[in-house]
This record gives C-alpha cells, structure tokens and sequence, in this order.
C-alpha cells in the first residue's frame, strides 16, 4: 500500500490515482501521518516532508479546472521519454503526464482531422516523439516500481497479469451469401465487365453449395478460441442502410441473424456503431436495439466502425445508450498505443472534469492499419504485432487485437495474413 501526501484534492487527481494505483493506495493531507508511516510513501507536493519520501512536484495540470494549450518538451528518464519536467525524486511530473496521455488532453485542443474526419494521430505527441509504439505510461510505472522497491524490497505496484484479448470487427459477414439480389447481380455485372473470372467462380461455387461462402470463418476461430483457451469480443456492424463507408449485409436476413444468435452463443458480441450513427445518433439506439433482439442479450460493448470517434460526444453518446465497456482507443490510421496505456481504464469527462461509467478498452495492433495504412506485408505485419505483443506482456498489460473476417479467408490474397495469425497464436499461446 502506498500513501501519498498531497495539500490539495481536485476530480483530476483523484482519477489518475486511482487508474494508475487501483486499490493499492491511500491519501492524506496530514504530515503527522505522512512522517509515522513506514511503508512507500509518495509526497505530491512543492514542499519536503520526510527524509525518507518520494517525492514529486506537480506541474500543476492537474489542479486546473480549463483545458488550455500545454508545453510539453520531452526529457529523458531511465532511457524512456517524459515530459512535464519539474524537480523531485523523480525529474517529470508522471501523474500528470499520465493524466494528459490517458485523459486524451490534446484531442480536446485544436487539431488537424485526417481524411475521414477523425483526430489525426500526426497530432498526437506520442507520435511527433516516437513512442506511440509504446505504453509508455506502463513502462514509467515500471521504472517507478523500482524507485519504489528500494524504500521497501518486496514491493508490488501492481499485481496485474498479461492477458491477450482478441476482438473481431464483421463490417461484412459474407462475401456473396446473404446479399440483396440487387447487390449481387451488379456485383456479378462488374466482375464481368473487368474480366474478374475469379470472382465470378467463387460466386458461383459459393451459391451452387459447392464451396463455403469465403468470409464465413467463425467455425475456424471458434476453433482456434477453444484451443488456445481465448475469449473473443466480436463487433458486428448493423446499419440498416448500406450507404458510404457501411457496406454490410441486410440486418433482417435470415442468415446473418442466425450466424449472430450462433456466435452470441459462445462469445461476447458487441455493436460496431455505423458511420452513419455518427451523423444521426438516434441510429446508434435503433441498432443496439435491433443487435439485442437479434442476440436475446443486453449489449453493452462498442467499437466505433472505422474507430470514427470525436471527443467528448462520442463517448458520451455510449454513455447515454448504456454501454459499458468501449473498445475504440486506438487509431484508425497507425498502430500503436494512442492513450500510452494498455489496461483497462474508466474514461475521464475532461470539459465536464468527471470520471464516467464507461470502460475504456485501449487496442494496438489492427490488421487494417498494417495492411492499408503502415503498408506493410505479412511477414513486416508478423513482426509489428509480435513486437505489440512483448512490450505488453513486459509490463504485464492487456493485449488488444483487431482482426477483420476477410482478412482471415482462405483467398490467396488473404492466405498469408491467416498464417501470420494463427503462427503468432502458436509461438506464444499454450494448447488445451
């Protein structure tokens, strides 16, 4: 247990704390206490209490109400990259640097949006400094443990464990099967047109019954859940109207809601709100509703389709439709870490200064973004996500995956990113 001394309370302390500590802590105002106490003892303040203290000096952000534009110049400590520079047992602020990083301060500024509309993460100072490949914030924590450990040998900052979490994103549920016949026989037509003789015999193996419709996988990986002992997430998109960036099949089709209630079965299946619902939130509502009835089960996970997501009301929209854990921190257009975290954390109102009900699941690796965005093949891809991989588990966080249902087929032009997969499962998962 740490107890940690500061002179003044405010919402944003109180949060960090608490996300960084958990329930290993205790504050107080009184130095009496603070001087009798025998175990790690962190002094939050400009003014020496104890001999026997950390201490660190606050930068101040954290006793603010606003949101304004920060300094923030980077230093190096332990061989990792800090800001939010002051003089103490430590030479940065890590409370609020961590506040700024996990809060996501900086999308609540001014800021360039990328070509979908969304933050871009050449905002972000974790990209400008090259480290939103890293959780940054568990590695401070990591090295903080060890300053800790010399007050007190056998201490634990925290006791959490590597776990990998594999989430899904079905934007389409089938290639062929299911579609509006409209769909299909334009689809058919412009296959045609530009000789796409594969397409065309796969079409129509598929709805001769000859051959499995190519995106339909779930078999395989619920397979490959039960042999590596895994608890999938799995975010299905239900726009009702196939418009822009929504392309999925009709909702109300017979096969797509029997592949729902199957996978609802076994898994935990959330909503992929649509980009429409973005424009219209009333949407958002409509398809939760239609998600549950379809599933028979209270959905209470999200992730943003195309992670379009705008701070605060993003958030807030989940917040007010009853859901409970959101899986949408991360970058539509990079890997990496864009809270400079890799463990569940509650998502701070930063206009409102409050902490909500709403669970933030952060992820770092997407098959998307290493394909479309980074460019990389899928032996660059193999390496990328085992590098993801290590950094979490060195510091003992929560692995987050995104894959896509067609980029796991059996096509040739998908086969290696199915491999690359079910390799990195195998060198780093135990079989039951």
């Amino acid at each position: 247990m740490i107890l940690i001394y500061h002179q003044h309370n405010s919402e944003r302390l109180t949060y960090i704390l608490q996300v960084l500590f958990q329930q290993q802590y205790k504050v107080t105002n009184s130095t009496e206490e603070f001087l009798q106490y025998s175990g790690v003892k962190i002094n939050y303040s400009s003014i020496t209490v104890d001999t026997n203290e950390i201490q660190i000096i606050p930068y101040g952000i954290l006793f603010e109400k606003n949101i304004s534009p920060q300094i923030v110049e980077c230093i190096e400590w332990q061989g990792l990259l800090a800001f939010f520079k002051t003089n103490g047992s430590i030479p940065f602020d890590l409370f609020a640097a961590s506040f700024y990083l996990i809060s996501r301060y900086e999308e609540y500024l001014p800021h360039e949006k990328d070509m979908y509309g969304r933050y871009a993460h050449t905002n972000s100072i974790a990209f400008q400094n090259n480290f939103l490949h890293l959780p940054i914030i568990n590695l401070w924590l990591l090295e903080f443990e060890k300053i800790c450990q010399q007050k007190m040998v056998d201490f634990k900052l925290l006791n959490t464990q590597f776990c990998f979490n594999p989430t899904y994103d079905i934007d389409i549920a089938f290639r062929y099967k299911y579609h509006a016949v409209y769909r299909n026989i334009g689809a058919f037509f412009k296959d045609f047109i530009t000789a796409n003789f594969e397409s065309i015999t796969e079409r129509a193996l598929v709805y001769s019954g000859k051959s499995k419709d190519p995106f339909d996988v779930y078999d395989w990986l619920q397979e490959i859940h039960s042999t590596y002992q895994l608890k999938p997430v799995y975010f299905f998109l239900m726009a009702k109207m196939v418009k822009g960036y929504d392309r999925n099949i009709a909702t109300n089709s017979f096969g797509f809601k029997k592949l729902l209630q199957k996978i609802a079965i076994k898994n935990t299946v959330g909503i992929h709100p649509s980009w429409q619902s973005g424009d219209d939130e009333k949407l958002l509502t409509e398809e939760i509703q239609t998600l549950q009835k379809v599933c028979s089960n209270k959905i209470i996970d999200s992730r943003q389709h195309y992670i379009r997501m705008d701070l605060p009301n993003t958030y807030r929209l989940l917040v007010k439709n009853k859901i409970v854990n959101d899986y949408s921190m991360g970058y539509g257009s990079i890997n990496g870490f864009r809270a400079s975290y890799t463990l569940p954390f509650q998502w701070f109102d930063l206009e409102k200064n409050e902490t909500t009900s709403l669970m933030v699941y952060p992820f770092c690796y997407m098959d998307a973004n290493a394909f479309f965005e980074e460019k990389l093949s899928a032996e660059e891809a193999a390496i990328s996500l085992q590098a993801y991989h290590d950094v979490v588990k060195k510091v003992n966080g929560t692995l987050i995956t995104i894959y896509h249902n067609h980029f796991l087929t059996e096509q040739p032009q998908w086969l290696q990113w199915r491999k690359i997969y079910i390799d990195f499962l195998k060198n780093n998962f135990i079989k039951h």
